[in-house]
């Protein structure tokens, strides 16, 4: 109906412009004004019918928003549902203040511009009409919503907490598998040291042939994962294990300089008595 009132209008609009200019003019003169007149009310309703698409076009997003929010409030109610809806009635409130400045703004081009129509008045009332209409429309939609606030505040608070318990949760297994790899990494972490008698006896580690037991500079002996190293080049023709280590979990062989290398066979065993190994060489 509103796209059959703004043809009409414009219909009558160009008959009221036209009908008088169907004689042959034999002055170029008056042919130039009249074609100025023309194009200048042709600029107009131009401009007017823009104005007007505008306006219609803001409607019919609106009326899209208002089914979007019909139907999710209708719905499963969740904190997406719940943005959602605040989202499309934001959408709605600026784009019903946006018709209403277009529509104040058409109001004003009307006044200001050369066309007298009464079907465009109409039109345009009819506009101002459909705003009021679905202002109070959204205000009743805001209400119906506003009885689910509640329940939406309450799901929004759930969440949070379900949200804190969850980080909180997460942080804690974090703590525990923190502190699963660091003892993991103490029971699989070994310490090693070879030198000769001398060196070994002024790093205290020996005295009168024997291993002392006690705390032993750990800045002498090389750190190393038991999983990963199982083969210690001890860079000598001469080497004899000091501490005590089973037998049968390791062999002393000798490379094609007839150093010896320490491979360890089976590192779970061999470390069970000590995490200390120490090597005298010559």
């Amino acid at each position: 109906m509103k796209k059959i009132l703004l043809m009409a209008a414009v219909a009558t609009m160009l008959a009221s412009c036209f009908g008088g200019f169907q004689d042959d003019t034999k002055n170029d003169r008056e042919v130039d004004s009249l074609r100025n007149i023309i194009d200048q009310k042709d600029n107009e309703i131009n401009d007017l019918m823009g104005t007007f698409n505008e306006i219609q076009q803001g409607f019919d997003l609106i009326n899209a928003a208002e089914g979007r929010v019909n139907t999710m409030s209708n719905g499963v109610e969740t904190v997406a549902t719940a943005e959602n809806i605040r989202e499309n009635m934001q959408f709605i409130q600026e784009t019903l203040e946006s018709n209403r400045q277009k529509l104040e703004e058409l109001q004003s081009k009307l006044k200001s511009s050369t066309i007298n129509s009464s079907k465009l008045r109409e039109a345009i009332n009819a506009l101002t009409q459909q705003l009021n209409e679905k202002n109070a429309e959204v205000e009743r939609l805001r209400a119906q919503l506003a009885q689910k606030d509640v329940q939406i505040a309450e799901l929004s608070g759930t969440v949070t907490a379900l949200t804190d318990e969850n980080t909180q949760v997460k942080q804690e297994k974090q703590q525990t598998e923190e502190i699963a790899r660091n003892q993991d990494a103490q029971l699989n972490t070994a310490w090693y040291a070879f030198g000769t008698n001398k060196e070994l006896k002024e790093q205290g580690i020996l005295k009168k042939g024997d291993v002392l037991e006690g705390d032993y500079n750990k800045n002498y002996f090389t750190q190393i994962d038991i999983r990963k190293v199982s083969v210690i080049p001890l860079e000598s023709k001469s080497a004899q294990i000091l501490t005590t280590h089973p037998a049968g979990t390791y062999t002393l062989l000798k490379d094609s300089k007839g150093e010896y290398t320490l491979r360890i066979t089976d590192p779970s065993k061999f470390w069970s008595i000590s995490k200390y190994l120490v090597v005298r060489v010559k």
